[in-house]
């Protein structure tokens, strides 16, 4: 019955001033708002300018790389182990680039508890001929499936399809720069030499784009047969394995617990592409910052409005607390009347930013770069409204909490006798 007469004054004094109310309310809202809408916004952005480079690249990449050998003959030699020595002109070791038993690693990453999935990959330098114009650039042969599977290949085909490449023997997607160089289109027959001198006729079955000039100049796909073919190689040449794992963040351990487990090279994504994981930090940092301090001014709205109520109703706080009200009667009240405005204004607050993210989400958005974006990028995460919703009502509780405690510590016969 208590709870009840506290709620019914609460409202009371909320009517009473109902345009103080619903200016501190339409605060809470704009700020809300304007905090789910920013939010929106920058997880979509985040997740686009990541998606770029992230999603194509694996979690961790096997391969063998280029490097002088770390154990010079001299140093073999017992009566020079005690000396420093120092060699110029060091070469390279003398190996391929193939990785040796890669259908035992293969077996062995699959049957890895912490790995999605595995996609093998021939890496060939190539000159694409062009008329008497040869175009530096690099193809992958890749295994289909497995790279639309983890690597979302054919969000990047702009034209054709990417099951040709499986299905059409010795095809080739191109990337649209090198397309554009050549003015090959879909249908045609183009020549390929590798660094070798080996030559083969491709046909072209598709363009390819990812939103990274440098790399759609160079970049071309084939199958992983095709490429072995190209290089007069085994159907077991395998130069690259890439890997995607269940849990990012596990990345840099495994990649250094399979370099050593298979003698092969590794590197991890958070290695390759670290300033792509900083960029999304100090984007998302500012979102919420920016988000955060709009809740803050609101509270204050909220702090200067129960002020303003407590020193107009001093006479209506006296007559409640001679009447038998304590003090923390009418600290509930007040903080009744601040919750009240902080759950309204953030439920509607949380439905206007949902609308002004719908809005963003249907803007037009058209870059040559990014083929496949045709409006602005929105993230609709529930944690954008989760931690709106809760930072609302801790907001408009702390803007209350002072007033409420002024309220509460008033005393009725100074007021009284002063009138």
């Amino acid at each position: 019955m208590k709870y009840k007469l506290i709620r019914d004054i609460s409202f009371a004094l909320l009517l009473a001033r109902w345009r103080q109310t619903l200016v501190a309310a339409i605060g809470v809202t704009f700020s809300i708002a304007m905090f789910i809408a920013l939010l929106s916004f920058m997880g979509g952005l985040n997740q686009l300018l990541d998606g770029l480079i992230i999603n194509r690249t694996p979690h961790i990449r096997l391969y063998n790389e280029i490097e002088p050998s770390k154990n010079q003959a001299v140093n073999l030699f017992p009566e020079y182990k005690k000396y420093h020595n120092f060699i110029s002109s060091v070469k390279p070791k003398n190996e391929l680039l193939r990785i040796h038993n890669n259908s035992a690693i293969i077996k062995m990453l699959q049957a890895d508890p912490a790995v999605a999935g595995v996609a093998p990959k021939v890496t060939a330098l190539v000159f694409y001929n062009s008329g008497a114009i040869d175009l530096t650039g690099n193809v992958a042969g890749i295994d289909v499936d497995a790279e639309n599977r983890l690597f979302s290949l054919k969000d990047y085909i702009t034209q054709g399809n990417y099951i040709d490449l499986k299905n059409v023997p010795n095809s080739i997607i191109l990337g649209v720069g090198v397309a554009k160089k050549m003015m090959a289109n879909v249908g045609d027959v183009i020549r390929l030499t590798t660094n070798t001198g080996q030559q083969m006729p491709l046909k072209v079955v598709g363009y390819f784009q990812s939103g990274v000039q440098d790399i759609d100049n160079v970049q071309s796909y084939t199958s992983i047969g095709t490429a072995q073919k190209l290089l007069a190689e085994s159907n077991n040449y395998i130069t690259d394995i890439q890997i995607k794992l269940k849990h990012i963040e596990q990345a840099p351990q495994l990649a250094r617990q399979y370099q050593k487990l298979f003698d092969v090279d590794a590197i991890d994504i958070q290695t390759a592409n670290a300033q792509f994981e900083t960029g999304s930090f100090i984007r998302t940092l500012i979102s919420y910052a920016v988000g955060v301090t709009l809740l803050i001014v609101a509270g204050f709205g909220i702090y200067n409005i129960l002020n303003m109520m407590i020193y107009e109703k001093m006479d209506s706080i006296a007559i409640l607390k001679a009447t038998g009200f304590s003090g923390r009667d009418v600290n509930s009240i007040f903080i009744t009347i601040a919750l009240s405005i902080g759950i309204f204004g953030g439920i509607v607050g949380l439905l206007v930013g949902f609308g002004l993210a719908e809005i963003i989400d249907q803007i037009p958005f058209n870059t040559a770069s990014l083929p496949t974006i045709k409006t602005y990028p929105v993230s609709y995460n529930p944690a954008f409204y989760l931690i709106g919703g809760t930072f609302s009502i801790i907001t408009t509780y702390f803007a209350g909490f002072l007033p409420s405690r002024k309220a509460s510590k008033i005393d009725p016969v100074v007021i009284i006798r002063g009138k």
